[in-house]
């Protein structure tokens, strides 16, 4: 079989994989519902309403900053989900912990990332959060899940923060690569794909079947990609 013959295979795939992993990332990063934030009470409700008086009380009351609910979701993930500020800065002050993962293993940095929130991730990095974790059932990053995505400025900000660059993850893709196979070819992914060459991300780091981000750009068809990654393999 040609390689111009595979393409078409080849995409395909590709593109039934991309839904398949967006549709997992995407269930992962569910925000609490209306039926489970209404049974919320203590650290959980008042972290989720953005209550500041009851935080404030319940934590001078030394209530267990560890408290979860069904989906293993602490007070700094239920915050950072409701883009409550305030209360992550409130929880960080009294010693929550800002890398706990929930039970899909997300942390607040990537619940951020992934729902392209700057202003969120960027209020947890300034309190000392990490954007250097293993998160998710794919033993990824944030990075990688923002490089998926396409949310440009959230990869900015996450390598300022020394997000590891070419981390591979449990696909063997590292955020390179998942700019190129799950992204659109679009601006944003162009955008993405630029910020982290321009970081020194690895451009000969291959996938599993040993294709480098150059050819997996070029099998789609992403001329733009090609010539910043062609580029890249020049400098």
């Amino acid at each position: 079989m040609t390689r111009c013959s595979r393409a078409p295979a080849w995409r395909a795939l590709a593109a039934v994989l991309s839904l398949a992993v967006a549709a997992q990332v995407a269930g992962a990063q569910v925000p609490p519902s209306t039926e489970q934030a209404a049974r919320y009470v203590g650290l959980l409700a008042a972290a989720h309403r953005g209550d500041l008086a009851a935080l404030d009380r319940l934590l001078a009351a030394g209530t267990d900053l560890r408290t979860r609910d069904e989906q293993g979701r602490s007070a700094v993930h239920v915050a950072a989900f409701a883009r409550r500020h305030e209360a992550l800065r409130r929880l960080a002050r009294a010693g929550a912990d800002l890398g706990a993962l929930e039970n899909d293993r997300y942390d607040a940095v990537t619940i951020a990332a992934v729902a392209d929130d700057e202003g969120t991730l960027r209020v947890l990095l300034e309190l000392g959060a990490s954007a250097k974790l293993v998160t998710s059932r794919y033993d990824g990053t944030a990075l990688i899940a923002a490089a998926h995505l396409g949310h440009d400025g959230v990869v900015r900000q996450l390598i300022r923060a020394g997000a590891p660059l070419d981390h591979v993850n449990n696909l063997h893709w590292t955020a390179v690569i998942e700019a190129v196979v799950l992204g659109d070819g679009g601006p944003r992914h162009q955008a993405t794909l630029r910020a982290l060459l321009d970081a020194g991300a690895s451009v000969a780091l291959t996938d599993r079947s040993g294709r480098t981000p150059l050819e997996l750009a070029r099998s789609r068809g992403y001329s733009e990609m090609v010539a910043l990654l062609e580029a890249a393999g020049r400098r």
